[in-house]
């Protein structure tokens, strides 16, 4: 699966796209999910007809989670508790940014680099202008904000320095790596903020403050990041206020596919689509993880005709839905080829 700091809970129209895709930076993940060839684990067609069965098209639509099957990956400031407590202007300039930031607009952010080929520095630059956030006050002193070496944490991070660096602070980036390496030095204080991802950086903080103690993230932001709030004050953390934004697994179909059936949810795709006809594909391990292919089954009634094995989130899924090869596949929700063209 994409490599990036969480765990498994997360468009080449033309071939030079795919292969921009391919290469795309994406970070590092929990999970192993490799991907390979397709392989069918089911026949296609099922055995109630074929009104759900693969529509072609080029351009992908997420199907909103509208039962909370994910966990609630927000992007949300992680911020040490020390620099926080020293200049609270710190965590207000960073709740702005999340008051702003949208999931559309972070594929659009997210396009604009591995698409587009822009520079990570010029597209957050150019974000913080757009939305008004280049116009906070109150801060003074050095920040700086940590990146993982993805993508979307380079372009998120240096969101984070320029509204820092207009609010007054000398704010830089530092690329750190994963969380192993950046979390420690969050706490430390070697850094001093992070834009990290709700769901995920909860459970790892709940386990690393009571080891075995049960999951407390949730598809519901708000609850999470109340019961987030305890556990980071005892590991030295302060968090602000979680975006809509949010990069979770989510499940694609294309445009061709969700007009004709005329669905945008997926209990609406479980409604339409009661013939058993839809092909899954994603990682290998979907068929097995709670909330891939047993949560869709479970949690919206959903039935497969059969199922084929990509990678997690990447091309080979996303070409596989647009050639047709599978009716959905998992994405992640914050992804660049997401983008509408």
């Amino acid at each position: 699966m994409r490599t990036r700091p969480r765990t498994f809970t997360h468009l080449a129209v033309t071939a030079a796209a795919a292969a921009v895709l391919a290469t795309a930076a994406c970070g590092e993940s929990g999970s192993s999910g490799t991907g390979g060839n397709a392989q069918a684990s089911g026949s296609a067609g099922g055995s109630g007809g074929d009104a759900c069965a693969p529509v072609p098209g080029d351009q992908l639509v997420v199907l909103e989670d509208d039962q909370q099957l994910q966990n609630a990956d927000n992007i949300i400031p992680a911020v040490n508790a020390q620099a926080a407590a020293a200049n609270p202007a710190l965590v207000e300039t960073l709740n702005a940014v999340s008051a702003e930031l949208t999931t559309e607009q972070l594929i659009e952010m997210n396009a604009a680099v591995d698409v587009e080929r822009q520079s990570a520095e010029d597209v957050a630059a150019a974000y913080v202008a757009d939305n008004g956030l280049d116009s906070g006050s109150g801060g003074s002193g050095a920040v700086v904000v940590g990146a993982a070496d993805f993508t979307e944490s380079q372009v998120l991070a240096n969101v984070y320095a320029d509204a820092l660096t207009a609010a007054g602070f000398q704010a830089s980036v530092q690329t750190v790596g994963n969380r192993e390496l950046y979390l420690p030095a969050l706490q430390r204080g070697e850094i001093q903020a992070f834009p990290e991802y709700l769901a995920t950086v909860a459970d790892i903080l709940n386990e690393q403050v009571t080891p075995g103690a049960d999951p407390i993230a949730s598809g519901d932001a708000e609850a999470t990041a109340a019961a987030l709030e305890p556990i980071a004050e005892q590991a030295g953390l302060v968090f602000g206020e979680p975006a809509e934004a949010a990069d979770q697994n989510a499940f694609a179909v294309t445009t061709e596919f969700a007009d004709a059936l005329g669905v945008s949810t997926l209990s609406e795709l479980a409604e339409a689509c009661g013939d058993g006809s839809l092909l899954l594909g994603g990682p290998g391990e979907c068929p097995t993880r709670p909330q891939c292919q047993p949560g869709l089954e479970d949690t919206y009634g959903l039935e497969f005709a059969g199922f084929s094995e990509y990678d997690a989130g990447g091309p080979l899924t996303k070409a596989a839905i647009q050639q047709g090869e599978v009716s959905i596949g998992l994405v992640f929700s914050s992804d660049g080829a997401l983008a509408q063209g």
